[in-house]
């Protein structure tokens, strides 16, 4: 991993991951060679119009205000899919390829995996920030596809594509998703793949886990659980406990999900580039820097600023307010001077 990498670029530090157009284009190009008589048509509209969903310009939807889950995050992810299609399709067998029509379907669903995060003008007035969607995100998202690809076109894609998206989050155990075609559940490993190692590879990964998405996880509901009335079970007690968990969920998830649960797909990156895994050496220095971080104390050493990728110029300013005023609203607990845990007042 280059020392120069930009904090908005992928791991190759080539394709900047903030802008949509960047990436459509290195998933042409990835493709071009791969699927050489594929028709970009309806790739084309779907990058155009996840554009317009996520900057709020999409009819009837507020645009993005997560700040972890923004814009960049699933165009490094859908980034990450491409190149593991196209080296699972240099790696097997003709019979078992996936083809031009089925990766173009695995990509439009990468692409908007997180669209469950978005907020719809009217269904979800209630609503307040995306973050508040966290723990059915996904169920949101497919139920998005299912309206979304019949629109470009791809109304026979629907069943698979709202089953798929399922292989991104924790909604449903995994050993339960049922799909008839077992290159549907490659694609599946390959889509959940790529948002774990998108996301851990990011050069911003630990900045952004203590900054937002801990905010997140206050806000859905994720950090603190209600255990009954008046009684709180806490997970996160702030977003450096969070960090100090995160070596063991990187253990427990690289064992449980990138290794069993989608059978190391993550290797399929290696046909791209001579054998070596790009995303695996940026988590595994991530890894090495936050376990430096914990053993000095040392929280200095994570001074990176990376930008948010929003549709509403507010939502920095308005998850953190949110987030402070629910951890404030919680009876029997305050938050100490470095907002480094909770404790009984």
């Amino acid at each position: 991993m280059s020392q120069d990498r930009r904090n908005d670029f992928d791991v190759s530090n080539t394709v900047n991951v903030s802008d949509p157009a960047s990436v459509r284009d290195a998933v042409q190009v990835l493709f071009s060679e791969t699927f050489p008589s594929m028709s970009y048509d309806k790739l084309w509209l779907a990058f155009y119009d996840f554009e317009r969903l996520f900057t709020g310009r999409y009819p009837g939807y507020l645009g993005c205000d997560t700040t972890y889950h923004d814009m960049q995050h699933s165009l490094d992810m859908t980034l990450a899919v491409a190149r593991l299609i196209v080296g699972y399709e240099r790696s097997v067998e003709p019979a078992d390829r996936l083809g031009a029509r089925r990766a173009q379907m695995a990509v439009i669903t990468a692409l908007l995996h997180d669209s469950g995060y978005i907020r719809h003008a009217v269904r979800d007035k209630d609503f307040t920030n995306g973050a508040q969607f966290t723990l059915y995100h996904v169920s949101r998202s497919a139920d998005f596809l299912r309206r979304f690809l019949p629109e470009l076109g791809m109304a026979g894609d629907v069943g698979v594509s709202s089953i798929i998206v399922l292989f991104t989050g924790y909604e449903l155990d995994l050993d339960k998703i049922e799909l008839d075609d077992p290159r549907d559940v490659i694609c599946g490993h390959l889509i959940g793949t790529a948002d774990l190692i998108a996301q851990m590879a990011d050069r911003c990964y630990l900045e952004k886990c203590r900054d937002r998405l801990y905010n997140e996880f206050v806000v859905g509901g994720v950090a603190i659980e209600t255990a009954a009335p008046g009684e709180y079970m806490v997970r996160y007690a702030s977003g450096k406990d969070l960090l100090q968990k995160t070596p063991d969920f990187y253990r427990a998830v690289t064992k449980d999900r990138l290794e069993s649960k989608f059978n190391r797909a993550y290797r399929y990156v290696e046909v791209l580039y001579d054998g070596q895994n790009p995303y695996i050496d940026a988590i595994e220095t991530n890894i090495s820097h936050l376990l430096r971080v914990l053993k000095t104390n040392d929280w200095s050493l994570l001074r990176r600023e990376p930008a948010c990728y929003l549709g509403l110029a507010s939502s920095i300013q308005d998850i953190e307010q949110l987030a402070a005023s629910q951890l404030a609203a919680i009876s029997g607990i305050r938050i100490d001077s470095d907002n480094s845990r909770l404790m009984p007042v």
